[in-house]
């Protein structure tokens, strides 16, 4: 019994090392689709030890303010082109970060590049769009960086769809492993930042998610000083955009600012 132990130990172990190699594979299946959209233009800006980052800006009205975009895991602005042209054609200005690694753009990502390339977009707002309000919008993998960006800098409103409590979770309950305390895994930890925003947050989530379930953005909501949630009923983690009110609620929280 103690060999069989020892043994099925081992496995376990081995199991355990191999996921905490494979997982950003998970984590970062990006596409390679270059983005193309009207009313957008690309400009490089610069980040302080890696190459200079491509990011999409649309200039809208005087005064409007600026939504500055965080997209999913699929990491190719291309397939968001719908919402960052909504926010467009409402006279916003947008600003969009693209993914070191997916949608044309070199590199690999990781938590630690991610964020720090995000944070240097936040910088490079008042070079980029002349608006005064800025609104962190990020969806699914995009909102870590919405609340790591939140955390850190100063904005006036937060904007999160089908958010994580904490990544690891996600991976603790399909990998069967304890991701959160393992050494080596990506933790994406939202959660632990929540105390440390204090301006108004809108979270957006489908009852049918199955990707991110919808107890994630319930949670991470109760851990917000000022953060309403809003179920979206019908709706699964891939088509929030086409279901109603989704648009509605962002529409009437970004018309705050």
């Amino acid at each position: 019994m103690r060999r069989l132990l020892l043994t099925l130990g081992l496995i376990y172990l081995a199991y355990a090392s191999l996921m905490v190699w494979l997982h950003p594979r998970f984590i970062y299946p990006f596409y390679p689709d270059r983005f193309s959209a009207q009313g957008f233009e690309e400009v490089a800006i610069p980040v302080q030890g890696a190459e200079p980052l491509p990011v999409q800006v649309a200039r809208g009205r005087k005064g409007a303010p600026t939504v500055l975009y965080f997209m999913g895991n699929v990491g190719s602005l291309e397939l968001f082109r719908a919402m960052l042209d909504h926010h467009r054609r409402a006279g916003r200005n947008v600003v969009a970060m693209p993914y070191r690694g997916g949608g044309g753009v070199p590199g690999h990502p990781s938590e630690t590049i991610l964020k720090r390339d995000a944070l240097a977009v936040f910088d490079a707002l008042p070079d980029l769009v002349s608006g005064d309000a800025v609104i962190v919008q990020g969806y699914s993998l995009g909102t870590g960086l919405a609340v790591y960006v939140a955390a850190e800098r100063q904005v006036d409103g937060v904007i999160l769809a089908a958010p994580y409590e904490k990544m690891c979770q996600l991976m603790t309950a399909a990998a069967y492993l304890p991701a959160c305390v393992l050494p080596g895994v990506q933790k994406w930890d939202s959660a632990a930042l929540a105390a440390n925003l204090a301006e108004p947050v809108l979270i957006l989530h489908g009852n049918e998610d199955e990707l991110i379930p919808m107890d994630h953005g319930v949670r991470l909501s109760g851990q917000l000083q000022h953060a309403t949630f809003v179920k979206i009923d019908g709706a699964g983690h891939t088509n929030l955009f086409g279901t109603a009110p989704y648009l509605d609620e962002i529409d009437a929280f970004v018309e705050r600012f």
